[in-house]
């Protein structure tokens, strides 16, 4: 008796995005490169990787601003949005951006991971005493600039 293990189907790109708006997603190009999809208020840019595999580039919460990032504050979470102000985030728009998230995780057949499977993830941190986490190495205080003559 002999078993086969049958190849998995790689869909393309397109393939992916056609699937998702079958599923109810609302799919437009974003103007920086990939594609937009949201659904239920909630969106995230999605991207084209060598191979064609998707890759879920920043996900968050519609404004009338653009798409607003979640960032953790430490005590709290909040929405950045494009133009730099903070909203604090509630209860319901948390479940609704996980909710999200799983649902289009798993329209791309993406692998859904533990930690994103718990509860909400987020990209940005802004703590307290945490200076230019988010932009690379954080210039020492040691290290001066060169004073010119």
């Amino acid at each position: 008796m002999f078993f086969r293990h049958e190849k998995p189907q790689v869909s393309s790109f397109s393939e992916l995005m056609d699937g998702l708006r079958k599923q109810g997603f609302t799919v437009q190009p974003e103007t920086g490169g990939g594609m937009r999809v949201s659904r239920n208020g909630c969106a995230a840019v999605v991207t084209e990787q060598e191979g064609g595999a998707p890759h879920v580039a920043k996900a968050g919460v519609l404004t009338g601003a653009g798409l607003a990032l979640l960032c953790d504050g430490g005590y709290q979470k909040f929405w950045l949005t494009p133009g730099g102000k903070r909203v604090p985030a509630a209860a319901a728009h948390l479940h609704a951006l996980h909710n999200f998230e799983e649902d289009l995780r798993e329209g791309l057949g993406l692998v859904s991971l533990y930690n994103q499977s718990l509860g909400t993830v987020n990209e940005l941190h802004l703590y307290d005493r945490v200076k230019d986490r988010d932009q690379g190495v954080p210039r020492r205080p040691w290290e001066r600039q060169a004073i010119l003559t």
